[in-house]
């Protein structure tokens, strides 16, 4: 028997419906959950996933929760079962695989991205915030400022009307630390850390300048009256052209007198060595406690 293209996603009944067998329906695909395959071809697409779920779900469910942040692309790994936001309702979708939240949506809650309705940025900040810890929530929406998908004037309107919300105090408390120019998860999560405790609050993608005036390098963050900075190292780092970069940055820096500290992924397991070795350099250069960061 001659294959039969189903597409990337198909369901039992639309299958049968254009004459495949059950071997066919079956063998081309993984199943999703009952009666919904998606093509073996798309299985690492989260996009894709969530285009086959649509073929079940009620027309006004979104994706949100941690499927929102990540097909926003917010450094979120997408949870194993697809989450969607539905308004109240007497009875809810239930299936395998499906994990239903219920919200009060409003028109400007959800957006339309790739063909998918999604919970806004703002919206899907706050659903976070009764999940993840502090400084992932300020990851998170640093990354969505960065992408384009939250404005600090939707969130405040958000966060404005979500007085009996849950996670909301955590929401405000977290939405006045975020910065879209913080470039990656790491960058977020180490001036989370510093900007909470009692060293004075670094600036961000601080510019480097010589004694001419001349911007020569940009420091993730920094302190420039004490002329510290601070960097994380990524695996990109690792590059050879992008290594060599580095050693030329940090080379004048120094020459300038300023002090470069470095963390990598080793440090991220909390706040501690960071703060710690930060409040140590800080204290070499001349800060004391109580005394302005400028």
């Amino acid at each position: 028997m001659e294959p039969l293209d189903l597409g990337s996603s198909w369901t039992w009944r639309d299958a049968r419906a254009r004459g495949a067998t059950r071997r066919q329906i079956a063998s081309g695909g993984e199943e999703l959950t009952c009666g919904l395959y998606l093509s073996r071809a798309d299985l690492d697409s989260l996009v894709a996933r969530c285009r086959a779920w649509t073929r079940l779900l009620p027309p006004d469910a979104a994706f949100g929760l941690e499927t929102a942040a990540a097909l926003y692309g917010a450094h979120t790994d997408p949870p194993p079962e697809v989450q969607v936001v539905v308004r109240p309702r007497p009875v809810l979708p239930q299936r395998r695989g499906l994990v239903v939240a219920v919200r009060d949506l409003r028109a400007p809650d959800v957006v339309e991205a790739g063909g998918l309705r999604i919970t806004s940025g703002a919206q899907t900040f706050l659903d976070l915030a009764t999940g993840l810890r502090p400084a992932e929530l300020v990851a998170v929406g640093d990354a969505l400022l960065r992408a384009g998908r939250l404005t600090p004037a939707a969130l405040a309107e958000r966060l404005e009307r979500a007085d009996r919300v849950r996670g909301v105090r955590q929401a405000r408390r977290c939405a006045v630390l975020l910065d879209g120019r913080a470039m990656s998860r790491p960058e977020s999560l180490v001036r989370y850390w510093l900007a909470t405790s009692d060293l004075p609050a670094p600036e961000v993608q601080l510019p480097i300048c010589d004694r001419r005036g001349r911007v020569v390098a940009h420091a993730d963050l920094g302190w420039p009256r004490y002329r510290l900075a601070v960097e994380y190292e990524g695996r990109q780092h690792a590059d050879a052209d992008r290594f060599g970069r580095d050693v030329d940055r940090y080379s004048l820096m120094a020459a300038d007198g300023w002090l470069v500290l470095r963390f990598a992924a080793r440090h991220l397991a909390g706040p501690a060595v960071v703060v710690e070795r930060s409040r140590g350099a800080l204290l070499s250069r001349g800060w004391r406690p109580g005394a302005p960061a400028r």
